[in-house]
C-alpha cells in the first residue's frame, strides 16, 4: 500500500531535501506540499493523505497551532513534527495536542523512513535526546497525583497494554509481547480511550507516563 505524504514546510529547499528522502522508499509517495499551516489545511480538504510531516516554525500560521486543527478536524490522520529546534516544549505542546512523532531534521534518513512506518503501525517516535528531558517534565507533573489513590477503571491486561503503549511500543510488538492476535489489541485499546475519556494513541502514551505506568 502506498503512503500519502503531505510535507509541510516553509523553505522549498528542505521540501524537495526530504521528498528525495522519503521517495528513495517505494512505498512513500508525496503527494501533496504547503509552506504553512494554512496552506496543509486547504490542503487536505482536496487531497487524500495518510500522515503529514509537519515544520514548527512558519509564517502565517505555525506548526503547533496546525496540528491543533488538524488532529481536531482529521483525529485518524497521523502527524510528526519535523524541526531544526532543539526544544522539547514544542515536542510537549504538539504531543498534548495528538501529534504522533518529533524528530529533528538531522535526523539520519533511515530514520525518518522507519520512524514513518513505526506511526502507521501505531507506534509514537521522539527523538531520543528530547524524549529523555521530556519524560521527567511529564513524571513531575504526576507528583501530586502519586500521592492520592488513582482509580484507573481497566482491567490487568488492559493496564499491559497501557504500559506497553507509553513506551512506545507498535500494536504488533503489543501483540508479541502479550500473545495477542493485532485485532485484539486494537479493540483493546479501543475499549481503553473510551473507558479513559481520551482522543487517540498519543494521548493514552502521555496517560501512562504521568500516572506512574511506564
Amino acid at each position: 500500500m502506498t503512503v500519502r505524504i503531505l510535507l509541510v514546510e516553509d523553505q522549498s529547499i528542505v521540501r524537495n531535501g526530504l521528498k528525495l528522502i522519503l521517495e528513495q522508499d517505494e512505498k512513500l509517495r508525496v503527494i501533496g506540499e504547503a509552506s504553512n499551516g494554512i496552506e496543509a489545511l486547504n490542503q487536505l480538504k482536496d487531497h487524500q493523505v495518510d500522515l503529514v510531516m509537519m515544520d514548527v516554525r512558519m509564517p502565517e500560521m505555525n506548526g503547533i497551532e496546525a496540528t491543533k486543527r488538524i488532529k481536531s478536524q482529521y483525529p485518524d490522520l497521523k502527524v510528526i513534527i519535523l524541526t531544526t529546534f532543539d526544544d522539547e516544549e514544542y515536542a510537549y505542546q504538539t504531543l498534548k495536542d495528538g501529534a504522533n512523532g518529533f524528530l529533528l531534521k538531522s535526523s539520519e534518513p533511515e530514520k525518518l523512513i522507519s520512524s514513518i512506518h513505526s506511526v502507521l503501525s501505531g507506534g509514537l517516535v521522539l527523538q531520543e535526546d528530547i524524549a529523555a528531558r521530556l519524560m521527567p517534565k511529564l513524571l513531575q507533573q504526576s507528583v501530586g497525583q502519586k500521592n492520592e489513590e488513582i482509580q484507573i477503571p481497566l482491567t490487568e491486561r488492559e493496564l499491559s497494554i497501557v504500559r506497553l503503549v507509553g513506551e512506545g511500543k507498535t500494536n504488533k510488538e503489543i501483540a508479541g509481547s502479550l500473545f495477542l492476535s493485532i485485532g485484539t489489541v486494537k479493540n483493546h485499546i479501543t475499549h481503553i480511550l473510551q473507558e479513559l475519556d481520551l482522543r487517540d494513541r498519543t494521548q493514552l502514551a502521555i496517560y501512562a507516563v504521568k500516572n506512574g505506568l511506564v
